[in-house]
């Protein structure tokens, strides 16, 4: 069955890359070569699933895989469902500098065009938060980003927005079911060379320019004699748009790494061009050291996160990347000081609970969503929002998504507000503890090759949950999946008796089995909290470790 879906394929492929490779394939296949027989089958025997993260995998032929023909479907099926739902819809597309991406966009474009969907395709490669702007800038009724983010370099993916009501969020349900039907249907009964192609407007410069500005304008004033940045774009589509907002800003120009300024989606300097990967930043440290810089800035790929170290003589090399938990909450104490009682502030159920302890202590109302910034983005009165995963939403009133450019900003605006007064981020966390406990996070993250395990892994932990961990008692294992915990997702949460929190979920973009550690401690001073908060984290990922085996 797998041959005679890989001939049909081809048949229609418009790539011609991913024609010849198929093809070769294909006939090593039918002389009886097991590995190309194995290689169809994986690529064929199943379909990358269309959900509310859109579509994201690895490159190549087959339903199973990132390739024109897959792309060609959704779109078509995503233009339906838009037809369908306005009398004269429009969409707004964008793409980042991953393999394939430009290629995408342009079909993406051209086919909702051929569709009856007025499409504007951006003039080149950009940030995601541009295309997140875009849509409510131009009044657009949906959006699509061509990116995987910060996934591996042979990845790629399809993510949309809606616009309207919506305000530029990503999907939620039941709307990600009613495309992903569409989607099927053309894919049953339409090949790629039926799909008709219409016009496409290239939107001028003056979009990225309007998100230049209103990014800018939520910078504070640079200090007399601010701090030395390095930044770095991770290969990625970050520089320019960031070059930008920080000289409209009237900040100091930044120093570039500049092996990674440039996109390119072969990502040749990082294992992973994700900044929460081992040895990520090796190269943004290297070039601090030779700047004697006071801070590290490092975009992922398309500009969507944001990753912060500090100057630490005490740990190797020198520096220290701080947790997207620590980030968090010190935006999120910036962000409710300014909102002086008004707002809401919000956080994932796996970030960390010391969000919640802010917003209380400032009055302000908190929201605890399910993981993704199509539900942070969407709470009632939102003032600042964050996941632990290195996003973090300063400006609803601009992007309703993960922005590493404006968040970025924000984390400029308080690090030279530290620096005037002879402090830095590394004092500030010192003062947070102070005011409302030591707080510490960790991760245990396990990467499988056969996705399988994952849903195997988190099933039995939830069946069997331990009933100690690294000498204290789990007084609670509650399945988040269950109406009477809230639904709110594929989550085993444990708590402990000494406070202390762990959640075992699948992540939703990687296959990975991921486990969040959450420890508090009001105790002591304020190093003391931190350091006591810290060993409790990490006994236990100690503890964790071996039950993911």
């Amino acid at each position: 069955m797998s041959l005679e879906a890989a001939r049909a394929w081809l048949a229609q492929d418009p790539d011609p890359e991913t024609r010849d490779e198929l093809a070769q394939r294909i006939a090593s296949a039918e002389s009886g070569d097991a590995d190309a027989l194995a290689a169809i089958a994986d690529a064929f025997d199943g379909r990358l699933q269309f959900g509310t993260a859109g579509l994201r995998g690895e490159l190549g032929a087959g339903p199973n895989r990132m390739n024109r023909v897959l792309v060609a479907q959704a779109t078509a099926g995503f233009a339906a469902f838009l037809v369908e739902r306005e009398r004269e819809p429009s969409i707004v597309v964008g793409y980042d500098g991953r393999t394939s991406s430009d290629v995408f966009a342009r079909d993406v474009a051209a086919i909702m065009a051929g569709a009856g969907v007025r499409a504007t395709l951006l003039p080149a490669a950009m940030p995601t938060p541009v295309l997140a702007f875009a849509v409510r800038h131009l009044g657009a009724s949906a959006g699509v980003m061509v990116t995987a983010s910060h996934n591996p370099p042979r990845d790629n993916g399809y993510k949309v927005y809606l616009g309207g009501e919506d305000e530029g969020s990503q999907i939620v349900p039941p709307v990600d079911a009613e495309i992903a039907r569409r989607i099927e249907a053309v894919a049953d009964a339409t090949t790629v060379d039926a799909m008709p192609r219409g016009d496409v407007a290239i939107a001028g410069d003056d979009v990225r320019l309007a998100y230049v500005r209103a990014t800018a304008a939520i910078a504070g004033v640079p200090a007399t004699e601010p701090p030395v940045v390095v930044y770095s774009a991770m290969h990625g589509v970050g520089s320019a748009t960031v070059r930008a907002v920080v000289e409209a800003a009237g900040f100091p120009a930044f120093v570039e790494v500049p092996e990674q300024a440039e996109p390119d989606g072969a990502f040749p300097t990082v294992a992973f061009p994700n900044p929460e990967e081992p040895g990520a930043m090796d190269l943004a440290y290297a070039t601090a050291d030779a700047a004697h810089a006071d801070l590290v800035l490092v975009n992922d790929p398309d500009a969507d996160r944001l990753s912060v170290a500090v100057p630490s003589p005490d740990r190797p090399g020198g520096w220290r990347q701080l947790t997207g938990n620590e980030i968090g909450l010190l935006l999120g104490w910036d962000a409710a000081r300014a909102a002086h009682g008004h707002g809401a502030l919000a956080a994932s159920i796996v970030s960390s609970p010391g969000l919640q302890v802010i917003a209380e202590a400032h009055g302000m109302a908190f929201a605890t969503t399910a993981t993704g910034f199509k539900w942070i983005s969407r709470v009632p009165d939102l003032v600042y929002g964050y996941e632990e995963a290195l996003g973090y939403l300063v400006n609803p009133g601009t992007v309703r998504d993960k922005d590493g450019i404006s968040s970025l900003v924000r984390v400029l605006t308080l690090a030279n507000d530290l620096h005037a007064r002879g402090s830095s981020l590394a004092d500030e966390l010192i003062a947070l503890a102070a005011e409302f406990g030591g707080f510490a996070s960790g991760q245990v993250s396990l990467r499988v090759t056969d996705r399988s395990r994952i849903p195997a892994i988190v099933a039995r932990l939830k069946e069997s949950p331990p009933s100690e961990l690294a000498g204290s008692a789990v007084v609670a294992a509650d399945d988040l999946a269950l109406p009477e915990h809230g639904a709110i997702g594929d989550i085993l949460r444990l708590t402990l008796a000494d406070g202390a929190r762990v959640m075992i979920r699948p992540s939703g973009t990687e296959p990975k089995v991921k486990v969040y550690v959450d420890a508090v401690s009001e105790q002591g001073s304020p190093l003391q909290r931190i350091q006591a908060a810290q060993e409790r984290v990490a006994a236990l990922e100690e503890a964790m470790r071996p039950l993911l085996a």
